[in-house]
């Protein structure tokens, strides 16, 4: 890992929140993620399991979790298994942690070597009625290829045929929802790694440049300052391409007189930023792109006002949809006798924002939450309203990422230039 270690209280915590909502006579168990060829003898980089870290701690892959608060033995209430290093490893992938490092790093003491993993667990597992199998039931994922959580349970299901299996999903879609301090303090700091990749783009960017060369100033900034790179592949897009809302080839060249819309963020320690930009080719902004510009700020900071607790999601984008309206209206993109006379079920203002305004953020980047639970403090989320409009060759999309808290929310993004003005001011000094 690039990052610093961090509080393992933060894990003792997340543990303890978790076990605490089983059934009694309980085990839980979560499976680090698989590991992905890339190549022939060649594997894409390694990306942890969020639940698995979010409980543990540990950022390796080979590892299973088992948590078992009633467990009659004591030593195996919480048990970590790992990876036993070798020789061979150590040379040809470098260091693994040692039981003394994932015990620092978890605060969990019994830790064991994998080979161990199916003797202990039949030794304990006849001790307990149920067992809680992790599966990713995020909203946004479907999979084709079964997760190694869903395969080793395919397994356990046959062993075991007699025990009652539950899903460990729903406690932790209540849970990792609600970040506590330490989660905050690792989201700010991803905020600040990609406020200084924006701000060294802003100083980089003009006439002539390609999107990649851009992409490459961003990511620059993000490893030097420790983080693990683009917590999702970043949008470079120039011109035309910004009506592409998941454009990632990032391949032209940047024009005189076009915007550039910026979607990227920092991952710092597997918490992620998610923010949205967009600024002129040229260091000025013409009459239109202004105009078009303040709209989508003024969305946004309404919007804004309404990411705080208690606020549902349906009602929210209602709102947001009234407020985009008026503002699509004022440009001359709508027409309000068409508004008025429109269908409730399909608003006008799709046409030119057709993308939700927020989304959770956390260990996932569109982060696991019930869509039908009302925000709540501890919550982060997205507040991203944009203008597409493809006739005209422009797209505009800001970004910033909410935190609220009981005394109303806050804006983990303040710091980042925003206004047409100071953008303009940091892109011509």
């Amino acid at each position: 890992m690039k990052y610093p270690t961090i509080k393992s209280e933060l894990f003792t915590k997340n543990r303890n929140n978790f076990v605490s909502r089983l059934k009694p006579q309980s085990i839980a168990i979560f499976h680090s993620n698989d590991e992905f060829n890339r190549s022939g003898d060649q594997n894409y980089i390694f990306k942890q399991n969020p639940d698995f870290f979010y409980l543990s701690g540990i950022d390796q892959e080979q590892s299973i979790l088992v948590l078992f608060p009633d467990c009659p033995n004591p030593l195996y209430k919480e048990v970590l298994f790992l990876r036993q290093t070798s020789e061979h490893i150590a040379i040809w992938e470098g260091h693994k942690y040692t039981k003394e490092e994932a015990t620092q790093t978890s605060s969990i003491k019994t830790i064991l070597w994998l080979d161990s993993f199916d003797s202990v667990l039949h030794g304990i597992i006849n001790y307990a009625e149920n067992v809680y199998i992790n599966t990713n039931e995020n909203d946004r994922y479907v999979y084709e290829i079964p997760t190694r959580d869903v395969r080793k349970y395919q397994t356990l299901k046959e062993k075991y045929p007699l025990h009652n299996f539950l899903r460990s999903a729903p406690i932790l879609r209540d849970l990792r929802v609600v970040k506590s301090d330490i989660e905050i303090e690792l989201t700010k700091k991803a905020c600040e790694i990609t406020r200084d990749a924006f701000v060294r783009v802003l100083k980089f960017t003009k006439p002539g440049v390609g999107e990649y060369e851009i992409e490459a100033e961003i990511i620059h900034e993000f490893i030097r300052q420790r983080g693990t790179g683009h917590a999702y592949s970043p949008i470079i897009a120039s011109g035309p391409n910004a009506n592409v809302l998941h454009y990632i080839d990032n391949n032209q060249i940047c024009k005189d007189g076009d915007v550039i819309l910026f979607d990227f963020g920092a991952e710092y320690a597997n918490y992620n930023a998610d923010m949205s930009r967009s600024i002129p080719v040229n260091g000025r902004f013409t009459a239109r792109q202004r105009d078009v510009y303040n709209a989508v700020l003024r969305v946004m900071r309404q919007a804004t006002q309404l990411i705080v607790a208690g606020t549902v999601w349906n009602e929210y984008h209602e709102e947001v949809g009234k407020i985009m309206t008026s503002e699509l209206v004022g440009l001359g993109l709508l027409d309000s006798t068409d508004v008025k006379n429109q269908d409730p079920a399909a608003p006008l203002y799709k046409k030119y924002f057709m993308h939700g305004t927020s989304h959770h953020l956390g260990l996932d980047v569109h982060d696991y939450a019930s869509r039908y639970k009302s925000f709540e403090v501890g919550n982060i989320l997205t507040c991203e309203p944009g203008i597409y409009i493809p006739a005209e060759g422009l797209g505009i999309r800001l970004e910033n990422n909410i935190l609220i808290t009981k005394d109303g929310n806050v804006d983990l993004m303040a710091d980042i230039p925003v206004e047409a003005d100071h953008i303009e001011e940091i892109m011509n000094s």
